[in-house]
């Protein structure tokens, strides 16, 4: 990992569950991508908006809480050369200009991981984690019980049924077997995408994992 934030693709040992979905790739044998992130984290946000139309194989989005990776899964990098680059990136990828929560990058994620670890668990990862990132970095809104509420109606998700599990032990169980399985994977920074045991980290992570991804499912369909 560089000690300035920058991407990096290493290898380590491939997350337990990460079998490919039906048709989702050439190679019946491969492993499913993950997709790692953390809804506090704006370079998470970027990838979560280009992942599925870039790789060439579905991926699971797993929930983690940043705070358990090393440096806060942030790289290391000052919050100021963070924010310039995710605005540099955000105008490159024509994603509307994004309006920073007021306690980034302080904030503890925790409560909105546990909604999204909650959300995985009833199929709605993928709708909940986009709702709440563009509530986040397109609204400008702290990751708060009732923004955690608002991007949870977007996608059907009862009210009652997440402020029961934002207070459920089991689920913040699982939030926390999600992070080990990512450290121990060897991810150390967000957005991480691990396919097998090739770790792509880092801002360009997508990009990285996609070309990489496209020649293993290439090769194998030759």
């Amino acid at each position: 990992m560089s000690e300035h934030g920058l991407s990096v693709t290493h290898s380590g040992h491939a997350p337990t569950g990460a079998r490919p979905e039906p048709g989702a790739s050439a190679d019946a044998d491969a492993p499913q991508p993950v997709f790692y992130f953390d809804l506090g984290s704006p370079e998470s946000y970027l990838a979560a908006e280009r992942v599925m139309g870039e790789l060439p194989v579905v991926p699971e989005w797993r929930p983690v809480h940043a705070a358990g990776l090393p440096a806060g899964g942030s790289g290391g990098a000052p919050a100021d050369e963070r924010r310039a680059a995710v605005e540099a990136r955000a105008a490159a990828q024509h994603v509307q200009a994004l309006r920073w929560p007021a306690d980034w990058p302080t904030q503890d994620t925790h409560l909105a991981m546990v909604a999204a670890t909650y959300a995985k668990q009833i199929g709605r990862a993928v709708a909940f984690a986009l709702a709440a990132f563009r509530q986040a970095f397109a609204g400008g809104r702290t990751l708060d019980q009732d923004t955690l509420l608002i991007a949870a109606a977007a996608c059907e998700m009862h009210p009652r049924a997440v402020l029961q599990a934002l207070g459920r032990r089991s689920v913040a169980a699982a939030l926390d077997a999600a992070t080990a399985e990512a450290a121990a994977a060897g991810v150390t920074q967000l957005p991480a995408i691990v396919a097998g045991e090739a770790v792509f980290e880092g801002p360009d992570a997508v990009e990285r994992a996609a070309a990489a991804l496209a020649a293993t499912f290439g090769a194998a369909s030759a």
